[in-house]
């Protein structure tokens, strides 16, 4: 038995709760690809709190702590913004709100394309900083060294292709990737150059579903898409996106529930109560003992 911290939700707060360790690893993920095929496709959804962390937990493999929280939770135009400190104190709270998943938590932009050593400075910031097991980086050939050599450290490294947000001001926008030749021919390159370097996994992201089905087909470690093929090896949804908390979203994703709605049809009520003075009733206010 070991000791992780699970919020008691008859009281919402965090308090340290008892449980056998069951927790997935890396190289568990990782065998989910066997001789070039995988069985049962990895589930993958983004976390960035205690709470929601323990209610997708029993149903994913993998939680990912993306950089999508600069859009999701701080209101920022790109992931640009996000910084390493933002990146460990949410990784911190999906791991305390989990204990099934392997969590996997997002380098931000500018804390590793300068050199494996720097990416070594900041991968082992966020690891020790949060408890996550793994972390994300994006790019493909140029980054084959430092996956590498995060590797060969003790850190392991899922990899991102294809369409890459941090690259956002390079690729000028958010358009599926791999329309040309030339390009189709690098991601799956990319692909490949992660895979022999060490990657356990790695995301698709935007590609055509030939490419990301070549791609698939071309590497040992599991592909996991967004926007891509359910012909990967598993998928990824940004979860707010997938709950369609927002209107407008991403031609890929499938919105699975309105809870927008749900949540603006609670709050109207609520106003409409609290104005009309039935809220509080007698139920939620202490009276004296008679």
């Amino acid at each position: 038995m070991s000791t992780t911290f699970q919020l008691d939700t008859s009281t919402s707060r965090a308090n340290p709760t008892p449980q056998p360790m069951k927790r997935l690893t890396v190289p568990k993920i990782r065998a989910h690809k066997a001789d070039g095929e995988t069985r049962d496709p990895l589930v993958m959804l983004t976390a960035y709190t205690a709470r929601q962390a323990q209610l997708l937990d029993a149903h994913c493999d993998i939680l990912l702590v993306g950089d999508s929280l600069a859009q999701v939770i701080y209101g920022l135009p790109t992931t640009i913004p996000v910084t390493l400190d933002m990146m460990a104190n949410h990784a911190a709270a999906v791991v305390r709100g989990s204990y099934h998943s392997v969590v996997v938590v997002d380098m931000p932009f500018g804390s590793y394309e300068q050199s494996p050593q720097q990416a070594f400075e900041s991968a082992t910031f966020l690891l020790k900083q949060s408890g996550a097991a793994a972390v994300k980086l994006e790019g493909g050939e140029q980054m084959a060294e430092t996956v590498s050599f995060l590797n060969q450290r003790g850190i392991p490294v899922m990899g991102h292709v294809g369409l890459t947000p941090q690259a956002v001001n390079v690729l000028g926008g958010y358009a599926a990737r791999g329309r040309d030749d030339a390009e189709a021919k690098k991601i799956v390159g990319d692909a490949k150059a992660l895979d022999d370097a060490g990657a356990f996994a790695i995301v698709l992201e935007g590609v055509l579903e030939p490419i990301a089905i070549e791609a698939t087909k071309s590497v040992s470690c599991p592909t996991i898409g967004i926007g891509a093929s359910a012909q990967c090896d598993g998928q990824v949804l940004v979860t707010e996106d997938m709950l369609g908390m927002f209107d407008r979203v991403p031609r890929f994703v499938k919105k699975y529930e309105d809870i927008a709605s749900v949540i603006e049809k609670t709050v109207a009520h609520y106003a409409e109560e609290v104005r009309a003075r039935r809220f509080p009733t007698e139920d939620q206010t202490y009276q004296p003992k008679r």
